[in-house]
């Protein structure tokens, strides 16, 4: 079982930055694979970033590239993601997931977060 609480998400301006942290709980954090999705009101789950075991691997979705960054740090069982240049439609709850795979499908992941909500006013 793994456990994952995100924190970071708040309000900023269109153009600004903003860190998500996640934090996981159980000592087998770097055997698994961590992804970023987000959901808009009435819209669906999206992929946002994934990053493999090790770190050396990452996605992501078109919308978001070269703007956000997903890292991880096993020591310390948390998975970030840096979100530059951010613009009113990255509006969204955003949720950390972790799974044996990494990838863009939410099928992909197997244990979620609560999440947390990031509003970018124009």
């Amino acid at each position: 079982q793994v456990q994952l609480v995100e924190s970071g998400g708040g309000l900023v301006q269109a153009g600004g930055s903003l860190r998500l942290s996640c934090a996981a709980s159980g000592r087998t954090f770097s055997s698994y694979a961590m992804g970023w999705f987000r959901q808009a009101p009435g819209k669906e789950r999206e992929f946002v970033a994934a990053i493999n075991w090790s770190g050396g691997i990452t996605y992501y979705a078109d919308s978001v590239k070269g703007r956000f960054t997903i890292s991880r740090d096993n020591a310390k069982n948390t998975v970030y993601l840096q979100m530059n240049s951010l613009k009113p439609e990255d509006t969204a709850v955003y949720y950390c997931a972790a799974g044996r795979s990494s990838g863009s499908s939410r099928s992909s992941y197997d244990y979620w977060g609560q999440g947390t909500q990031v509003t970018v006013s124009s």
